[in-house]
């Protein structure tokens, strides 16, 4: 088995999101891959996580889990990107750890990179897919190879959503369960598993 890193990188605010990375951490490792966890740095005022309770706890809870820098990207061969939306869109927080990647990409150092994205919504029809895909152009840019769970496995017609895992949360109150970290663990699997092969083949080559 070719030895892949795997970056799990996600943005979350009161915890769907941070659940399902965990969940793709876990399931990435399973399959034989060197796994970093890292969340991006939050931009929000104190006061304004203050003011939410389930932010504020969430916050404290996730205090220790290390923040992404651009060394997770330039080691890692596999990423997974999670992110809420906001409004169809990736949180500003992840796109401002994004926007700080031209340094990386202007030397080709994430090109070949195996890439996917998940999501998690306040609400039903919330933007789950227009927020996955507007993650991905990001990877079209880096060269990368995007990698979708499509509906490679039995999950993915429970969960319903070839374009990436994702959950809805009802603005919080419900947990992803387990036919969304189900498909996040099998989005993740795939991913390395691809990785894998593909690093493997270009050393070949």
């Amino acid at each position: 088995m070719t030895e892949v890193n795997a970056a799990v990188i996600y943005y979350s605010a009161t915890g769907s999101t941070y659940a399902m990375a965990q969940a793709a951490a876990k399931a990435a490792e399973a399959a034989g891959a060197d796994v970093r966890l890292r969340k991006v740095r939050e931009l929000a005022p104190d006061e304004a996580i203050a003011s939410n309770e389930g932010w504020a706890e969430h916050a404290k809870r996730t205090q220790d889990v290390p923040e992404a820098t651009l060394d997770d990207l330039e080691w890692a061969d596999v990423l997974i990107f999670g992110t809420p939306t906001r409004y169809g869109l990736p949180t500003a927080q992840i796109k401002q750890f994004i926007d700080a990647t031209g340094p990386l990409w202007g030397a080709g150092k994430l090109v070949n990179k195996v890439a996917t994205s998940f999501t998690s919504t306040g609400t039903a029809h919330g933007g789950q897919e227009t927020t996955i895909t507007a993650l991905n152009n990001t990877f079209y840019h880096w060269g990368a190879i995007i990698v979708a769970p499509g509906y490679a496995d039995p999950i993915q017609f429970e969960a319903g959503n070839p374009y990436g895992a994702s959950h809805i949360s009802n603005n919080g109150a419900i947990p992803p369960g387990d036919t969304e970290l189900g498909s996040v663990s099998f989005q993740a699997t795939r991913a390395v598993e691809i990785g894998q092969a593909l690093k493997a083949g270009l050393a070949a080559a």
